[in-house]
């Protein structure tokens, strides 16, 4: 029980829903958006040369404008090409982790777009630091549209990638976006489960009730003021030697040169104090079953803490489906760990299933299995 309720103190600070608050507007946090500053952009990876990367930004259907970067294979065939649109994790930024993915992607011979995603990054938006189940759902579609106006792609082969909280962004979008072919996710997180019932669903009624009531008051406040206040922040400056490992992993990938971005909010600032809100109420999963004949594929790791999340979801896709559990692998592992993260796996996957004239229903069975 001790560990549970650990569990569930850090993961509520995690997402920003502490009650620990600062007076500074989010609106006046630094962010360095669409790259006006001049100065060359920090990625926590190499370019490859096997790739070129280009800056582009498309709107999304409530006229927010992403920004991405956009991945391709050097020596590319003149025939179009499968494509990937890739997010998350939740909090992190195109230089981080999804870059990551989506080069790696490319090396392999996909095109690989990698956005921020609305009121994040270089994206645009305001206030900054909100996360919405149906904005961020509508990002990976947006990106889908930008995919498939390129001569480069074909657009009846594109499918997606969403990692950790944006893996529930990305099952979501493939339920109700029809010209998504395939996904898969890594790491997943169901933001939308997680916020309204906390960790393992441990969360209380009289509890959920008691930060809805301090959410609600905290909208008084924000609207008094003219600007929402962020929560406290989503990790320590300092570890303090008590914290869950999964808090520990997470710092040594955000706050540690390994991945630290000043864009990411998880390295350099925190969600707005409200930001719980809207994810309580509104299940990101509901439809997952529409997905089918689609094929999925869940990767997680296997002492990752959020591996329950992926587990849940497999037994919820109604069609092709594949559950992949990494040994030995935490959830942080799947963000940067090229010696971890299945590219192999992933690359056969949408090889096969972005096939030219691929029967979606043959594409993938359903399997489960517990290595690479």
């Amino acid at each position: 029980m001790k560990k549970i309720t650990s569990l569930l103190a850090a993961g509520l600070l995690l997402l920003g829903q502490a009650q620990a608050q600062s007076g500074k507007p989010v609106s006046n946090q630094k962010t360095e958006r669409m790259n006006k500053t001049g100065q060359p952009k920090h990625y926590t990876f190499q370019l490859s040369d096997k790739v070129t990367r280009q800056a582009v930004t498309f709107k999304n259907r409530y006229g927010i404008t992403l920004a991405a970067d956009l991945y391709l294979p050097k020596g590319q065939a003149n025939t179009p090409s499968a494509a990937l649109a890739i997010s998350g994790p939740f909090g992190a930024v195109k230089e981080q982790s999804s870059g990551l993915y989506a080069q790696t992607m490319a090396e392999r011979g996909f095109i690989g777009l990698a956005f921020d995603p609305s009121y994040t990054g270089e994206s645009s938006g305001e206030p900054r630091h909100v996360a919405s189940p149906d904005i961020n759902t509508e990002d990976f579609s947006a990106a889908v549209d930008f995919l498939g106006l390129q001569p480069s792609v074909d657009r009846n082969r594109i499918g997606i990638i969403g990692i950790c909280g944006f893996a529930g962004m990305a099952l979501n979008a493939a339920a109700v976006d029809k010209r998504v072919k395939a996904v898969a996710t890594t790491s997943m997180y169901d933001m939308s489960r997680v916020m309204a019932k906390g960790y393992f669903d441990n969360l209380t009624a009289d509890q959920r009730t008691n930060m809805l009531e301090q959410m609600s008051q905290q909208r008084w406040a924000d609207a008094g003021k003219g600007a929402p206040a962020p929560s406290a922040n989503n990790l320590p400056e300092k570890l303090q030697g008590n914290e869950p490992q999964f808090v520990v992993d997470y710092y040594n990938y955000y706050k540690t040169p390994r991945g630290f971005h000043p864009n990411s909010i998880n390295s350099n600032g925190a969600w707005t104090a409200t930001n719980p809100l809207s994810f309580m109420n509104m299940p990101l999963l509901t439809y997952i079953n529409e997905i089918a004949p689609r094929p999925v594929l869940l990767i997680a790791g296997e002492k990752a803490h959020s591996r329950y999340f992926s587990e849940d979801a497999y037994k919820a896709v109604a069609g092709p489906k594949e559950l992949l559990i990494i040994p030995g692998a935490s959830h942080v592992d799947l963000y940067d760990r090229l010696d971890i993260i299945p590219f192999d796996k992933l690359t056969a996957f949408f090889t096969e299933s972005l096939k030219p004239g691929t029967p979606q229903e043959k594409s993938v069975g359903a399997r489960s299995i517990e290595n690479k």
